[in-house]
């Protein structure tokens, strides 16, 4: 994962946080695992294929111009983003996994680690995948970087 600093606008990460929290709970509440399933492909088309992201789609097509959020341009790496993105398509998988064979409460154990840290993103700006992409780095392993090294 390259470290190259680019413009981030930090409500599309915003938004995909919402998108998470709103589709994987919904699926708790009305016991519908095709949404954590569906989050979690979501999640891991992005991380691969950057232009398969849906939900930063829908911030950039209908949120974005309808003024429902504003831009909040940062100069930093993607690289950390998308890992956090990349781990919790993974946990969302594995989640999603265990929901249709037959253990959900491991299932939903999982999806509501992903919603938890998606809310604590969200509400109070710590990216725990970002957390994890970054002590990785400081401890030189291959492929993790700090901005600007």
């Amino acid at each position: 994962m390259g470290s190259d600093v680019q413009r981030i606008d930090r409500s599309a990460l915003r938004f995909n946080q919402i998108g998470i929290v709103g589709f994987v709970g919904t699926g708790f509440v009305f016991d519908l695992p095709v949404l954590p399933a569906c989050v979690a492909v979501v999640l891991l088309a992005g991380s691969f294929l950057p232009v398969a992201a849906l939900f930063k789609h829908i911030y950039r097509y209908v949120i974005k111009p309808l003024g429902i959020m504003k831009p909040d341009v940062v100069h930093e790496s993607s690289a950390p983003h998308q890992f956090a993105q990349l781990l919790g398509g993974l946990v969302l998988a594995a989640g999603s996994v265990l929901l249709y064979s037959g253990s959900p409460a491991a299932g939903w154990a999982l999806a509501w680690i992903v919603i938890l840290l998606a809310l604590t993103n969200l509400l109070f700006g710590f990216c725990a995948g970002c957390f994890v992409y970054f002590q990785l780095a400081k401890r030189n392993i291959p492929g993790f970087h700090h901005p600007g090294s």
